[in-house]
Parts: structure tokens; C-alpha cells; sequence
């Protein structure tokens, strides 16, 4: 059976899974693989910086033809960062994390259409009166960056879902498998946007290691935090955590935020640490389904896999009932 929804006749894609703009890991190759594989694409330009921006924006347009997108930290970009993007006529644009206002109007009068992510109803009623066009409902579960003080998926999306009706919602925090996108689609959700599972793949822009670290990781090894924002001297609101596999400056500092904000000499010693190779580059952002990721296939061979997956889980439960 056919996963047609909302989003995948919004889009013209033939899978209701998007990929997660991941600033580090979802660049050009990993965007145009999600792409052809038949899911949407998300480039994850962050701060929207240019020549970072040109080469990833010209391995997508090389490897696909088919609807792809840009995804912008709100925080961190200008309306010059959007305009920019948007010159490349991307299928969708996608704003996460702080206020979309300055931007919505000018993405939405060029027809492109608008996403934006939400991690809490006050974001989700914003998203709604400034005409999203999709809105991510993001649970605490997620990878990366999310909700100091967020809800778990499986009751915030359906509480999205019926306040932004008829807005189409992508579901998003905890899946890593086609099990995990069928319960999306059952909780009222148009689609799932996937985050982590995408990064454990050949595509994925990220380092070795930390593909070997998702692989070998467990959902409980995973914390939020904002420690290690705090200790790179990282920008990000305080509002917004980071889920991340363990990290030894994570045991050394955990529950003492302000203190280290206000020591330069442990911060200092952080850079110490990374300079000598005794700390990770990056701290390893990883989701809860982490525990679901056991191999490094090709995103555009694991989109089908996800929908195919989610196609026999609704089979199964049609069954049951």
C-alpha cells in the first residue's frame, strides 16, 4: 500500500519522510540520497554561511532532480541568509528554533513553501498564524538540539496535529526505523522527519567516528544538556539542550552550568583537551532510537526501507484489529 499523505502530495515525493537539516551532517550528498530516494531532502545550512552554502547547494543540484530543501537555525540567520538560499529555488524552506517572524513573509511570497519546527504549543500557535505550510512537531527524544523543558513525541504530535488542522505535521523525535514512522502516520501525522538514523548512513557528512559511535550507541547513553554548548562557547539560547551520546567533559561538568559559564579556565582546558585529541571534535548528537541503528547503509536505499517497513507495520496492525 501507498503511503500517501498531506506531505507527499505537497511535495510530489513518493515517501512521507523528510531528513532532518542537520548542521554537520546532512549536506549536499546526504540531501540529494534522502532525494532520490524518494523522502524530502533537507540541506542543513545553519547559519545560512555562503561558501559552505555553494558547495553543498551545487553535490545536491548535481545528484537529483528530484524536491529537495534548505533548513536555517532561526537564531542564528539573517533575511540576506534566507534571500540567498532562496535564489537556488528550493522546494521547501525549514526554520528551527527561535522566532520564524522575520522570515516567514519573505519565504512565503516567493511560493516556496514553509516549514517550521515547533517544541512546545506557544512555537506551534506561532507556526500556525504565520502560515507554515508544514510544521515539524519535535519531541524531547530527539538528537541534537530540542526543548530544554519538551514533551515526548508520542503525546505532543497528536496535540499538534489537531491544532494545526488542516496544516500537515511531520512527527519527529525517536525514529529511527519504519515502525517508528508508522506510529507517526497513526498518531494523525503527515510523514516523520529523521534525524540520527540519517546520520548513521554512507551520505552523511559527519566523521567516521562518530558513525561508529551511533552504531555502537544505546538510547540510555544518551543525555540533554547544555554543557557542552557552554564548554565549545557555543551561541545557542539556553532555551534549547543538545541530546548527545556520553562525553567525559559532560561527567566532569554535569548539573553545574553556571559554574562552568563562568570559569574561562575550564573552557579554556576544553580546548586543551580537543587540541590533544583526548576529547571528540563535536559532541556526538544522538536520539533515544539510537538502539535501532545497527548498520551504515545508503540514505537513498534506507527511505525505501523506512517506508516499506512502515507500510507492513500498518499491515499488521490493520490485521489486528
Amino acid at each position: 500500500m501507498a503511503l500517501t499523505t498531506a506531505f507527499t502530495k505537497l511535495f510530489g515525493v513518493r515517501h512521507p519522510i523528510a531528513l532532518a537539516p542537520m548542521g554537520g551532517s546532512a549536506g549536499g550528498a546526504l540531501t540529494a540520497a534522502v532525494s532520490r530516494g524518494g523522502g524530502l531532502g533537507l540541506l542543513g545550512s545553519g547559519d545560512g554561511e555562503r561558501g559552505w552554502l555553494a558547495r553543498e547547494l551545487a553535490i545536491v543540484t548535481e545528484n537529483t532532480t528530484n524536491p529537495w530543501g534548505i533548513g536555517f537555525l532561526t537564531w542564528q540567520i539573517d533575511v540576506a541568509a534566507v534571500e540567498h538560499a532562496l535564489e537556488h529555488q528550493p522546494r521547501a524552506v525549514m526554520l528551527s528554533f527561535g522566532d520564524p517572524s522575520p522570515f516567514a513573509e519573505r519565504i512565503r511570497r516567493t511560493g516556496t513553501p514553509l516549514v517550521i519546527q515547533v517544541t512546545d504549543l506557544e512555537e506551534a500557535r506561532r507556526a500556525v498564524d504565520l502560515g507554515a505550510d508544514v510544521i515539524v512537531a519535535q519531541g524531547s527524544e530527539s538528537g541534537g538540539h530540542g526543548a530544554r523543558h519538551g514533551r515526548s513525541t508520542l503525546p505532543f504530535v497528536p496535540v499538534v496535529v489537531d491544532l494545526a488542522d488542516p496544516v500537515p505535521v511531520l512527527a519527529a523525535g525517536g525514529i529511527a526505523d519504519g515502525r517508528g514512522l508508522a506510529a507517526a502516520l497513526a498518531l494523525g501525522a503527515a510523514g516523520a522527519l529523521v534525524g540520527t538514523r540519517f546520520q548513521a548512513t554512507t551520505e552523511a557528512l559527519v566523521a567516521p567516528s562518530t558513525s561508529t559511535a551511533i552504531v555502537q550507541g544505546h538510547g540510555a547513553d544518551t543525555e540533554r544538556n547544555r554543557i557542552l554548548d557552554i564548554a565549545r562557547g557555543s551561541s545557542w539560547p539556553s532555551k534549547y539542550t543538545a541530546r548527545t551520546l556520553g562525553h567525559p567533559f559532560l561527567d566532569q561538568w554535569r548539573d553545574r552550568e553556571t559554574e562552568l559559564a563562568t570559569d574561562p579556565h575550564a573552557r579554556h582546558a576544553y580546548q586543551v583537551a580537543l587540541s590533544q585529541g583526548d576529547i571528540p571534535a563535536l559532541p556526538v548528537w544522538a536520539g533515544e532510537a539510537v538502539d535501532l541503528i545497527n548498520d551504515l547503509p545508503s540514505a537513498t536505499d534506507l527511505v525505501n526501507s523506512l517506508a516499506t517497513q512502515a507500510e507492513e507495520a500498518l499491515a499488521r496492525a490493520g490485521k489486528d484489529t
